[in-house]
């Protein structure tokens, strides 16, 4: 199994909702209620930054079970600074997305900190999440009308 491709598929409900499937599951995509939206769910940025811990979560225990230590527990935080105007199109010279994500896990485990050290490399390396956060990926987006 190298090659594994993952699609979703999303119908908008509003100008800020939008209904996610993703294999049998659903969720949705909504903005909080000061910035117009009804408040149904998470908005794109945070999922964005949900998506990293959960990537983060799971390669964290499988690197941990190779370099032959126990994570008895995992808290992550992760928090992201972005302009809002930028999105809004009020400032064009700044982006719109995350000007800088910071990730802190908390671990309890019985490794020592140069052992913590090795692993959290180890897992942002191997973060298929946290790479395409860190490199460009090529995005193709098309349109059409029906």
């Amino acid at each position: 199994m190298a090659d594994v491709t993952f699609a979703i598929d999303a119908q908008s409900v509003s100008a800020t909702r939008l209904d996610v499937s993703a294999r049998e599951f659903t969720f949705i995509v909504d903005e909080p209620a000061k910035l117009g939206g009804s408040n149904a769910g998470p908005n794109p940025v945070e999922y964005l930054l949900g998506a990293l811990a959960g990537c983060i979560n799971v390669v964290g225990y499988l690197v941990a079970k190779e370099m032959g230590f126990t994570i008895e527990e995992l808290a992550i935080h992760i928090e992201g600074s972005l302009d809002s105007l930028a999105f809004l199109g009020k400032k064009p010279d700044v982006r719109p997305g995350y000007q800088e994500i910071r990730v802190r896990c908390d671990v309890r485990t019985s490794a020592d900190a140069e052992t913590l050290a090795h692993w959290l490399r180890t897992v942002e390396a191997r973060c298929p999440v946290s790479d395409n956060l860190a490199h460009a990926t090529p995005l193709h987006m098309t349109v059409q009308s029906w």
